[in-house]
């Protein structure tokens, strides 16, 4: 069965008519069934791990992988319940069926509080539907996500728009770009996202064998996917003529922009992906495994018993050690709106402090091979903005700016998208619900804006109007070294150090804070590529 022509017997499931949902998942359950029936019962001892790239045997292994996943993210109860009862079905003719691996969304948030969202939120469960109905899956970003529904609806309709709707680019090169830019840090998680997605679409499978298997257009960009996602204050004009003018292979001025706007995208979500600790997608690698029934007491019904693991219960916040944490910044920003000191050099003492700061020092890890073959030159990686002995002129904002440049060249070049852009950037940085932990009408203005400017500081990019003293005292040491670390090199990222930053605050600000560090640094990453872009065509 072809990828394609097996996705397209599912896709009645996302229908809002619970008689067409009914009539697929019976279909769906025939089939399953009679492939189950033709295999017949499996001896104990073979183990049947799936590879999602496989369909063997019969491609019922991947079936049954997609209805433990509808099992559990299916935003309909009725399609939840059949799947767990075919599940139940193959497994009672003796066939070994698969079992979720992980703790849910994220390994850092309780699956419990994730999926209790939709079920107190009627605009969140709606955007669910929708989002399952277009892509057939909820996946686990969009539910972390769903703690900030009108952030979710923004960042699900451009990233519709980018990757489905007309543009200058094809779709089987938008997802192979956006496989480009996810493998630069590492992120397998989206790396298979976009691998199914790419073959879905019609991509050639041996683009998938390495970048060197793809055409050279797409090879061409690999330079500038490499400076934006570690290293963006070095792109330049000589990058962006390279590439327009590469004779055969060369990019049209809308390509690039489209091209652009999917690499800012994915190198931010990769740090969403790591900041959040989002899991492997429960019918992809690493999200789940096939075992024997024999092996113990386990059976269907437990995908749906809802129980906490060890690893979840742990998870609570322990207060304890942080009791005056919120209160002690909330008298910060109290003593810092009563008095205006001195912004002259506080731009420059903070881009300094920054580079102190050092991003988290795991023990390297080697990217996997299906990872690390689509992109080049794997040593590369991020520098501090400005380092002793080294000189990059400071990025002033009121120079170039999102608002005054950036936006109108997007949506000259790529109609509608740098309005799609604006309206999620403007969403992120004003978002509050006047909380901060368990205080309400708080005023959260000069926090969020700490936070967003920090960033563009650690890139460079200077605002002459904003006070940098700010940061010092809002941001304390390990939060900031938090920051770095998403930002710069997320792959780096623990549940230790997303655990040791706001201990007192909930799970649904610290997801606000990771959104405001993806959308700051893709809007840093734009700044700099439009800028250079800007200044070719000038």
């Amino acid at each position: 069965m072809d990828v394609s022509e097996g996705a397209g017997m599912w896709d009645g499931l996302g229908s809002r008519d619970i008689r067409s949902r009914e009539m697929s998942m019976e279909n769906i359950s025939q089939e399953v069934l009679r492939r189950a029936e033709k295999i017949g019962p499996i001896s104990k001892d073979v183990l049947q791990p799936l590879r999602s790239s496989v369909r063997s045997p019969d491609d019922l292994n991947w079936m049954l992988a997609r209805l433990l996943m509808l099992s559990r993210r299916c935003p309909y109860a009725d399609v939840r319940d059949k799947c767990l009862s075919v599940l139940q079905n193959v497994q009672d003719i003796g066939v070994q069926i698969p079992r979720t691996l992980g703790h849910g969304p994220s390994r850092f948030i309780p699956e419990k509080e994730i999926l209790q969202v939709s079920k107190v939120n009627d605009k969140t469960q709606a955007i669910f539907e929708d989002t399952f109905a277009a892509l057939g899956r909820l996946d686990n970003i969009s539910l972390v996500m769903g703690f900030h529904p009108q952030y979710l609806e923004s960042f699900l309709r451009t990233q519709h728009y980018l990757l489905q709707m007309d543009g200058p680019l094809s779709l089987h090169c938008r997802h192979y770009i956006g496989i480009m830019a996810a493998a630069r840090h590492q992120c397998s998680y989206l790396v298979n996202l976009h691998v199914n997605d790419f073959l879905q679409v019609g991509g050639d499978s041996k683009w998938l064998n390495g970048l060197e298997g793809a055409p050279q257009k797409l090879q061409h960009l690999g330079e500038l996917n490499k400076i934006l996602a570690h290293r963006p204050w070095l792109v330049t004009k000589a990058h962006i003529k390279q590439l327009l003018k590469a004779e055969e292979h060369s990019w049209s001025l809308a390509e690039l922009i489209h091209a652009v706007v999917l690499l800012t995208h994915y190198h931010s979500l990769a740090s969403f992906t790591f900041g959040c600790g989002i899991s492997p997608e429960i019918h992809c690698d690493g999200g789940h495994i096939f075992q024997p029934p024999s092996v113990s007491n386990y059976c269907a019904c437990d995908i749906a018993n809802g129980n906490g693991t060890p690893d979840e219960i742990q998870g609570k916040h322990a207060l304890t050690d942080a009791p005056c944490e919120v209160e002690a910044l909330m008298e910060k920003m109290k003593l810092l709106q009563e008095c205006q000191e001195e912004m002259a050099t506080r731009f420059e003492r903070e881009k300094t402090e920054s580079m102190l700061v050092a991003a988290a020092e795991e023990e390297d890890s080697v990217p996997t091979r299906d990872v690390s073959r689509h992109f080049e030159d794997t040593s590369y990686g991020y520098k501090d903005f400005s380092r002793r002995g080294e000189h990059v002129p400071t990025f002033r904002a009121q120079d170039y700016s999102w608002e005054d440049h950036g936006y109108s060249l997007v949506n000259r070049l790529y109609p509608d998208v740098g309005q799609l852009l604006d309206e999620k950037f403007q969403i992120t940085y004003n978002l509050t619900y006047n909380t901060m932990a368990m205080h309400q009408d708080v005023d959260t203005s000069m926090l969020r804006r700490a936070i967003w400017n920090y960033i563009h500081c650690m890139f460079g990019i200077r605002y002459d109007d904003y006070d940098y003293g700010e940061i010092n005292q809002l941001l304390d040491r390990s939060f900031k070294v938090y920051i770095k670390t998403v930002v710069c090199s997320p792959e780096k990222i623990t549940k230790r150090m997303y655990d040791s930053f706001w201990r007192e605050f909930k799970h649904s600000e610290k997801v606000h804070v990771n959104l405001l560090l993806m959308e700051a640094r893709m809007q840093a990453e734009l700044l700099y590529a439009l800028r250079a872009i800007t200044g070719y065509m000038t």
